[in-house]
This record gives C-alpha cells, structure tokens and sequence, in this order.
C-alpha cells in the first residue's frame, strides 16, 4: 500500500493494524513483516534518539529527520506523531507542511498543553478547545494533498473527564479533521461508548500501550468495537530494550557473544535484512 492510498484504505470496515517504529531500521523490517501501516511515534524517538522520557523533549526538526530517513527506506504508509504541533498555530502548519514533504501519510495532533507528556503519564494539561481548533484548522490549510490526512488527539477524558473529552472529539470533528484518537480510555465500556458514538461517523484510533491506561485488546478485537486504526506505537522500543538488556548482560558476562548467538542474525543475516547484494548490484550498473 502506497503512502496515498491510506484514505482509501480507511474507508474498509476492516482495522489497521499499525506498529510503532523509530528508524529505518525498524520501519523496514515492520514493513517486511507485511504490515499496511506504521506508526511513528513520538516517545519512541525521545527514547531512541535521546534516551529520555516522552515529556515534550523532542522537536519538530528531530521528528521530520526521522520521518524522512523512513520514508526514504520503506513504502509502508506512516502515520508520525507530531505532539501538539510543537508550538501555536502558525508552528502547526509549518509541522504539517514539513511533514507532508517529509512523506507522511497522516499527521497526528493533539490539545496538550506544554510541556507535553506521554499520554499514560499522569500529569497532563489541555488546552482551551478553540486553540486546538485553530490548530486543526491551520493544519488543514497548510496541506497540500488531500491525501495527507490529519488525526485529531484529545487527552482530556484525564485532565476533564470523559464527556468533555467527548464533547472534544465533537469539535474537532467539525473541524474537519480525517480521524480521531480520544487518549487513555480507561475500560472497555469506556471504548465501547466513544465507538458508540463516533465509530459510525470518522474513523477512531485505539492506542494500546503496554503497562498503560488503555487495557491492552488485539486488533480483531478492536476492530469488533468499532474502531478502525489501532496501534502498539511503543511496544517496538520496549522489546529492543529488553533485547538488549540481555544481550549486554550476556557480553558482559561471557565476555563474547557466543551464548546469545540464536538471538541474533548474522553478518549475511543482516545484510540480506538490509539489502545490501541488491544495492551492490545496483552499484555494478555505474562501474
């Protein structure tokens, strides 16, 4: 599926399934494992690329570097996560049009205040509701493909409760925005309401975080619920941490890596992962 098809896609009744990635490297062996979506997260490169907690860290430079060098590896469409649009609305639109260029298939957004926190922290702060729409609005200005969608995220059912989180969700569906993402549901009774309620009329995006809020349900079942995206954005940085917490402990104590070697791809292993006898004979063709 091309980056552009994406709007297509989401008209089907049946759910996307879209995993968190970081880099290249994880974008292209997500896509490899045949999935029609991924999902950039924010978190992720905070702790990929800063080794830090998603408390608002990252920039828009830092996100669209990112974005790009995926993009230029894989064909997956890329859903990036772009916090509160790092600034106003005028900032809004500039993350939006860089994005755009950048290749994103769709542009997340939401109505924190700053700093920004992950959306399974407690802490949070919101903005007021016309601030956010001026946002959204400004980023639906600023694209200039009606392919590229944008995903509106309102984090207030844990800083307002779970009606004015609603009540959110209603006016930025006015707004025009291409799907909704209503943060840390806290109960399936909960999931089944906002599907209740919206599902009918935009697509919804289930966030499943492990350990988080949001009680964790497989895409097929999220799909019977009613929503129509679903994403494990930072499942991906949690099973290399965990890779590599072995790994080093492995080295450490054995001082080779001989004992961890099932664990791991080998030198062709990788480069075949890679591509690299595709790109060499590519290279043949200028000699």
């Amino acid at each position: 599926m091309t980056p552009s098809s994406l709007k297509e896609r989401l008209n089907q009744p049946r759910a996307i399934l879209a995993p968190g990635v970081y880099d290249a490297l994880s974008a292209l062996v997500a896509e490899q494992a045949g999935f029609e979506a991924l999902y950039l997260s924010g978190a992720s490169i905070a702790y990929t690329r800063l080794g830090r907690s998603d408390v608002g860290l990252t920039t828009y430079t830092e996100v669209e570097d990112t974005l790009a060098r995926i993009t230029e590896r894989v064909r997956t469409p890329v859903i990036v996560d772009a916090d509160t649009g790092f600034g106003n609305a005028l900032n809004t639109q500039r993350t939006v049009r860089g994005f755009e260029r950048a290749g994103a298939a769709m542009v997340q957004i939401e109505d924190q205040g700053f700093p920004k926190r992950c959306g399974h922290l407690d802490g949070k702060t919101v903005v007021p509701v016309a601030e956010m729409c001026g946002k959204l609005k400004a980023a639906l200005d600023a694209r200039r493909s009606a392919h590229t969608l944008i995903l509106a995220r309102t984090d207030a059912l844990a800083v307002e409760g779970i009606n004015a989180a609603f009540d959110r969700a209603e006016g930025y569906l006015e707004c025009g925005v291409d799907a909704l993402f209503i943060e840390a549901l806290r109960t399936p009774e909960q999931m089944d309401v906002a599907c209740q309620r919206f599902a009918y009329r935009i697509p919804l995006l289930a966030n499943m975080v492990e350990g988080g809020k949001t009680p964790i349900h497989s895409a097929q079942e999220l799909q019977q619920r009613g929503f129509r995206i679903v994403i494990f954005p930072g499942g991906t940085a949690r099973a290399v941490a965990h890779t590599l917490q072995g790994y080093y402990a492995s080295l450490r104590t054995h001082q080779t890596t001989a004992p961890f070697k099932d664990r791991m791809m080998d030198f062709d292993g990788l480069n075949a992962l890679i591509g690299t006898p595709e790109l060499m004979a590519q290279g043949r063709q200028y000699e």
